[in-house]
């Protein structure tokens, strides 16, 4: 099955109160800078829960045990756009990810 993507937005800014839009079930995300060079990218049973580690506390939750991301994530904050992919299974999520693994373009490959 070919992964449908979301169009690409502004990754929002939990100190102005900005809305995270994502699937609540399994799929995928990637984030990238402005002018496109890719950042990162991951899978979850539930991607909305899973993007919000994506940042340092206590702007983000969760256990992400890769400080390094968050603090890139948080020190970009302005210059970064995400989009995410809702899958039908975690199986097909991963599916998803290996692919965008494959490019070997991400600042952050895992």
């Amino acid at each position: 099955m070919a992964t449908e993507w979301s169009d690409w937005r502004p990754f929002p800014d939990p100190r102005k109160s900005r809305t995270l839009t994502a699937p609540f079930g399994a799929g995928c995300y990637e984030l990238r800078h402005r002018d496109g060079r890719p950042v990162l990218f991951g899978t979850a049973g539930h991607v909305a829960y899973r993007m919000t580690s994506l940042l340092p506390k206590p702007f983000g939750t969760g256990h992400r045990s890769n400080a390094a991301k968050r603090a890139y994530v948080l020190e970009h904050l302005v210059d970064i756009e995400y989009r995410t992919s809702a899958s039908a299974t975690v199986q097909e999520a991963k599916n998803c990810e290996r692919e965008l693994k494959s490019s070997g373009v991400h600042i952050f490959r895992t």
